[in-house]
């Protein structure tokens, strides 16, 4: 009886041990991140020089993907400025990500639109997609849809009013996590990148 206690004892230690390395792997960035497995459907969308840039284009990416508008009077600016941010930190980390933002004022924002914004915030664009060339249900549905977030037009104005997450996505097109992009963990989504791209 004392002999079985003790093989239990030790399978439960082995247990532990296994856990707290994993534990470990993960939060020195060697664990892939999975909190979050929401597949982004099909899309097809007009990029800031008039390109067409899909879900097929960025498979066997990793990427980062936000929702904006440039008539933004909150949380945009802040939002896009973050994103240039990170987009310096993957580089300055030697990795590879794009950037995705989609537009969810597609009406006013066309591409010449989306491609002064960014700019003011980045003079870097081969890695960035700035998104619009559909209605304004188009991309309510699609939020929806692929990334769990509501857009809605506000009711007593011209803004819109979306969420302010970034969302990470694997090479297989696959949202694994996400961070409150008005104050992103720079250092852990540079981790994340980097489990990804093992």
């Amino acid at each position: 009886m004392k002999h079985t206690k003790r093989i239990i004892d030790i399978g439960i230690i082995a247990l532990l041990v296994v856990a707290a390395a994993g534990l470990l792997a993960f939060s020195w960035g060697g664990g892939k991140p999975n909190d979050l497995s929401i597949p982004v459907g099909s899309f097809e969308f007009t990029n800031q020089d008039g390109g067409q840039v899909g879900l097929d284009d960025l498979k066997g990416k990793v990427w980062v993907a936000h929702f904006m508008f440039t008539n933004c009077s909150t949380v945009c600016p802040t939002l896009t400025a973050n994103m240039a941010k990170l987009q310096s930190e993957i580089k300055s980390a030697g990795l590879k990500a794009d950037l995705v933002s989609f537009s969810v004022d597609p009406e006013k924002d066309t591409p010449e639109a989306l491609k002064t914004y960014i700019s003011k915030f980045t003079d870097d664009l081969s890695n960035w997609h700035a998104l619009t060339g559909y209605s304004f249900e188009d991309i309510q549905a699609f939020g929806q849809q692929s990334f769990k977030t509501a857009i809605q037009k506000d009711a007593i104005g011209d803004q819109v009013i979306h969420g302010i997450s970034f969302y990470l996505v694997d090479a297989s097109g696959t949202i694994v996590t996400k961070y409150d992009g008005q104050d992103p963990p720079y250092s852990q989504i540079i981790k994340n990148i980097k489990a990804l791209s093992r």
